[in-house]
């Protein structure tokens, strides 16, 4: 392996940790549920794929043929993260969570409907 493609490597390893380390800090340290979304769906993802794409051309480069099967993997996790990012806002706004004064705002993109009357209760108020 040459060392061009050996410092590539441990360049996107190195990025895909710091991403990672980043995104867990993010996770662990920002102040309500809309802020905590960012964590792993930002850097996290960024820095998963940067370590994907490290193995990938780790591979590639011992066996001399690409592997496809990381590359699906890398694809399948950046279509799959905003989606699933997008989903756990909307439930969010839906069930009124509080928010930090950072964040504070009526969302436009909420039609009349989609916002209840009241916040549905959480198994753990004891409602029910």
């Amino acid at each position: 392996m040459s060392f061009f493609v050996e410092a590539l490597i441990s360049l996107l390893l190195v990025a895909g940790g710091i991403f990672v380390f980043i995104g867990s800090l993010g996770l662990a340290h920002l102040r309500d549920f809309y802020m905590r979304l960012h964590g792993p769906t930002k850097a996290t993802t960024l820095g998963i794929g940067c370590m994907l794409v490290a193995s990938m051309g780790y591979f590639w480069s011992i066996d001399g043929k690409p592997d496809a099967q990381e590359l699906l993997i890398t694809l399948f996790l950046f279509i799959t993260a905003p989606v699933s990012a997008h989903l756990l806002a909307k439930t969010g706004l839906h069930m009124q969570l509080k928010h930090a004064d950072k964040t504070q705002g009526k969302p436009v993109e909420l039609r009349s409907e989609e916002v209840g009357e009241k916040p549905v209760p959480h198994p753990d108020k004891g409602h029910g």
